[in-house]
């Protein structure tokens, strides 16, 4: 052998059966334990990810959260209490697939694209809003729209906070007008607790857009971010083709939304449950009054 040639082991010292446990080791190796960061490309454990709410610990890119993480992450341990669990949508307009889509959905047990109930956070009573982006992108349809109003009258109705933490693709267009709809009904329920001199905290996670964004996900009294998310209302391929100019760097961020006023505050998760409580500090004992 040449000393310039890399040594290689010859596979025929294996015996077949060793080489098919090694086959076997490789695909009895659970799927989902490592995720590869899209913003700094390093490597976490799941378990790792988990510990610091599906933060990066290298570079402080925000994976998303399912509904279920997010309350857990913002409830007071042992509070929240689910509301409007059996509210099921329909095929009302019969699109096509859509009865099937919503029966894989329930299959895979998830009920629909937001999750609500009542709860209190630092002490303070509110109810909460979490959609969740892996039913149909979050999309509002007639039960997304419900279940927030229902959720946004019960805070009046208690003298509590109302709570709404968006991450939406925008309206669902399997339901047309029906999923528009909502947009004025959700609205019209945050104007009457504001009425009553309640607190609105609406919280914003990637991606916030279209009729969501259009509606409730900005009638905030205040309104946090999450760091480098996306919020807006049509795509930026959209709005470059409508508007026929070119868009500015960071267009859509949050951070651009803050230098632009629409957003009040970029909150990384680590803060968020007690910039929330800190907020509700100044707003509860306004409220009671």
């Amino acid at each position: 052998m040449r000393n310039d040639q890399p040594f290689q082991i010859p596979m025929a010292i294996f015996s077949k059966r060793t080489l098919r446990n090694l086959g076997e080791k490789k695909r009895d190796m659970p799927e989902g334990l490592w995720h590869k960061c899209p913003s700094c490309s390093a490597t976490i454990h799941d378990l790792e990810l988990k510990r610091n709410l599906r933060v990066c610990t290298k570079c402080g890119h925000h994976f998303k959260l399912s509904a279920d993480e997010r309350i857990e992450s913002l409830a007071d341990e042992g509070t929240f209490e689910e509301l409007d669990a059996s509210l099921r949508s329909t095929d009302a307009l019969g699109f096509q697939g859509y009865a099937d889509r919503l029966e894989r959905f329930k299959a895979a047990g998830m009920s629909e694209a937001v999750i609500t109930g009542r709860m209190k956070i630092g002490g303070h009573p509110a109810t909460l809003s979490v959609m969740d982006f892996r039913f149909l992108g979050a999309s509002m349809g007639s039960v997304v729209g419900e279940k927030i109003t229902r959720a946004i009258e019960l805070a009046t109705n208690e003298r509590a906070a109302a709570i709404v933490v968006s991450a939406s693709g925008g309206a669902r267009m399997h339901e047309g007008i029906l999923s528009l709809m909502q947009m004025a009904k959700t609205s019209g329920a945050l104007a009457r607790h504001s009425e009553a001199g309640l607190p609105y905290i609406s919280i914003l996670t990637d991606p916030t857009t279209g009729g969501v964004t259009a509606s409730f996900a900005v009638l905030g009294d205040i309104i946090m971010a999450e760091p480098k998310c996306m919020i807006g209302f049509a795509g930026p391929r959209v709005v470059e083709q409508t508007t026929r100019q070119s868009l500015p760097p960071g267009f859509q961020t949050a951070e651009f939304m803050l230098e632009h006023g629409l957003v009040d505050m970029i909150v990384p998760r680590g803060q968020l449950r007690e910039r929330i409580i800190q907020a509700l500090g100044y707003l509860m004992p306004a409220a009671a009054v």
